[in-house]
């Protein structure tokens, strides 16, 4: 069985004692960075091996996984924070499972997705994830410009070194449409800034912001 487990975004309490069970009992524990779910595995007093599993090596670490799955092992995915295959590696492998008819199961947990939409107070009825902002300022504008035209609630991730620009290509964009900067969730620093565009560029231009930084922009 491979195990797709959704690991605490900030706050290591927010483990569920499902995931804690599954880890304790898999055979091995597939993780994005093996350094960073080392300290989480010691946090919780869990040994057991651990192999990498990122983008880089997706494709063949997807085939040795898939052979011992196949060969009756019980594997545990877990990316740096939250759930895999949300803009971190895991899609690959379980449509790998999928096509071979290999067992797969979801415990879910802790999302920096759900926790910004309902912290930003904006409308939840509608709403659309779509993964990070692109790097480049012309790209970044075209996903702007789609999310204008449409009526629902819209999350993006972003780096604390593009916020300013976002913001700024905003202000041309959506000037009106209310947005909320939700940093460092359920970490000591967690912050939810609600505001328009504008007066969210001017505070982080004084204020240059730091962590993970999800970008929850209001419907129309």
């Amino acid at each position: 069985m491979l195990y797709v487990v959704a690991t605490p975004i900030g706050n290591l309490g927010d483990i569920t004692f499902r995931a804690l069970e599954v880890m304790k009992s898999a055979d091995l524990i597939a993780a994005e960075d093996t350094r960073h779910s080392g300290m989480l595995l010691k946090h919780f007093g869990i040994k057991k091996p651990l192999l990498s599993y990122h983008q880089h090596n997706e494709a063949m670490r997807t085939a040795q996984l898939i052979e011992r799955l196949a060969a009756g092992e019980n594997i545990a995915l877990i990316t740096d924070a939250g759930t895999p295959g949300l803009s971190d590696p895991g899609a690959r492998l379980i449509r790998e499972c999928i096509k071979r008819e290999l067992p797969f199961t979801v415990i879910p947990g802790p999302s920096s997705i759900l926790t910004a939409l309902v912290g930003s107070g904006f409308s939840t009825e509608k709403f659309s994830f779509r993964g990070f902002l692109p790097v480049k300022s012309g790209q970044r504008e075209r996903e702007l410009r789609v999310v204008a035209e449409s009526s629902e609630t819209a999350m993006f991730f972003d780096s604390p070194y593009r916020l300013t620009k976002t913001l700024a290509a905003c202000v041309d964009i959506i000037p009106e449409r209310q947005q909320c900067v939700a940093r460092e969730l359920t970490k000591k620093f967690e912050e939810f800034r609600r505001g328009a565009a504008q007066e969210l560029l001017g505070h982080y231009q004084t204020r240059p912001p730091k962590g993970e930084i999800v970008l929850v922009l209001s419907g129309s």
